[in-house]
């Protein structure tokens, strides 16, 4: 529904219920049909005789799930070159990508400084990355084929496959309504000249349950019996991600996408080591996680990604000492890679411990159902439980302690939280510092994240003797010295 519509008409309404009802019948008017309408848009934008298209747009995008204080926009980037290459026959679409951060502060893979080039593939139900060879990417399906059947001539297609209505508006327009069936609902408004103006989509998204999402097309051009819009803006979770030029369109381009075998036999994979008594890193995958028990219960440090991921990792915590309930579940910080989970364990009764400033947010969050992909805490009905952890906090059984700090005056971001278990002497944290790989020369200029990482244990006094990281494989704390070229104090 337009809402910027709806506030045009309501200026000459009485404020009433009655008056409600008599606006919504003004702002739309009955009649419309639905196959005729996508018929004379695809004639219009030559979507008919379109099986694949690629183009190429620069221009300014945005981090979604990385915003540096929860609720804020999310971080800018400048998106030097994006060529996406689409097939809408196989459902496949490539993403070339090469970007740079535009602003310091926030999240997001990217290196602090200098450009870095993606490239993305979905392909029916199967998402990967390459990077040297293949890289499974489960937790990419979903948004990726959404962004893939919302472009301007794939959301006809998919309006006319899944039984879309129609409902003709008062500005001229008419809007085309559906649903993918599990994977997100859709309005396209189509203008009088039968292009493609705008959508209005919602998906599922493992942190805010679902996710509204607006693109808008612009000053299309012909290129050839096709037409394609110019400009293309987005906007989700309600800040904006995505705002480019486009400057070359191809249509009917030769794309052939085809999933590598690896993805075929693809599992979850966890991996328990044990640290120290009680103690053990969750790793097998990208993103690790610290299972840690206590007398009565367990304490997991993490739940990353989504229930793809964390609902397999609860299971092999559980397994290290049966019996015991999962009680708390801690947050390292809100961006979305690593809070992804949080509904999963939120699922399954455990209390979310997290940096004071990310309780509301994750309320608002975590109320918000996933209908269209029902998640596991929509199944199960629980309401989230919170403690907020201010700059300290400690949880402890009376033999064990675990000491929550906040990590401050980072750029990463600013209600971010490391753990450390003062008897074992291990740190626990999430991206404030990566192991290099073994045997690796540390960078010339020293990773911003590491300084302030170590700024922060040598502000707290903590006598660490090894890092048990969020990503990547438990080292001593020199290690952590040795890649930011400092020596401790």
């Amino acid at each position: 529904m337009d809402i910027s519509r709806l506030k045009g008409c309501a200026s000459w309404l009485a404020p009433a219920v009655a008056g409600a009802l008599v606006l919504l019948a003004g702002c739309t008017t009955p009649g419309a049909d639905a196959p005729s309408t996508i018929q004379r848009a695809s004639a219009a934008m030559g979507a008919e005789g379109l099986t694949s298209i690629r183009y190429v747009a620069e221009g300014t995008g945005y981090t979604f799930g990385q915003a540096f204080v929860p609720g804020s926009p999310w971080p800018k980037i400048t998106v030097h070159a994006q060529a996406r290459s689409i097939h809408y026959g196989t459902g496949s679409m490539r993403e070339e990508i090469t970007l740079s951060r535009a602003e310091p502060r926030g999240g997001g893979g990217y290196p602090l400084q200098g450009q870095q080039r993606n490239d993305q593939f979905v392909s029916g139900t199967m998402a990967w990355n390459v990077a040297g060879g293949p890289v499974p990417g489960p937790r990419f399906v979903a948004d990726r084929i959404h962004q893939l059947w919302i472009t301007p001539h794939g959301v006809l297609k998919a309006a006319q496959r899944n039984g879309a209505t129609a409902t003709a508006r008062t500005d001229g327009t008419t809007a085309i309504s559906f649903t993918e069936p599990g994977r997100f609902a859709a309005t396209a408004f189509i203008g009088a000249d039968g292009l493609v103006q705008r959508v209005e989509s919602r998906a599922p998204d493992a942190v805010l349950g679902e996710v509204e999402v607006v693109t808008r097309y612009r000053d299309y051009r012909s290129h050839g019996a096709v037409k394609f819009p110019g400009r293309i803006e987005q906007s989700a979770g309600g800040h904006p991600v995505l705002d480019v030029a486009v400057r070359e369109v191809e249509p009917n381009a030769a794309v052939d996408i085809v999933a590598p075998e690896i993805l075929r036999n693809f599992s979850e994979r966890v991996v328990t080591e044990k640290i120290a008594d009680g103690v053990w890193h969750v790793a097998g995958g990208s993103h690790n996680s610290v299972a840690i028990e206590m007398k009565d219960h367990l304490v997991l440090v993490e739940a990353p990604l989504n229930d793809g991921r964390t609902g397999p990792v609860i299971d092999a915590v559980r397994a290290l000492a049966p019996g015991k309930p999962l009680r708390y579940v801690v947050n390292s910080h809100p961006h979305f890679d690593h809070a992804g989970g949080l509904r999963a364990a939120v699922a399954e009764g455990a209390t979310v411990v997290t940096q004071a400033a990310n309780v509301a947010y994750f309320e608002r969050a975590f109320a918000t159902p996933n209908r269209i992909a029902p998640d596991r805490l929509t199944q199960s009905g629980r309401r989230a439980a919170f403690m907020a952890v201010g700059d300290k906090a400690t949880l402890s059984d009376g033999t064990r302690t675990i000491d929550l700090h906040r990590i401050t005056d980072g750029v990463h971001n600013d209600s971010f939280l490391m753990v450390y278990l003062p008897a074992e002497k291990i740190l626990i944290e999430a991206d404030a510092y990566t192991p290099l790989a073994p045997g690796a020369s540390p960078p010339a200029v020293p990773n911003a994240n590491n300084v302030n990482l170590i700024a922060n244990i040598e502000r707290l006094r903590l006598p660490v003797e090894r890092i048990a990281p969020l990503h990547g494989r438990v080292v001593p704390l020199a290690d952590l010295y040795t890649t930011a070229r400092m020596t401790p104090k």
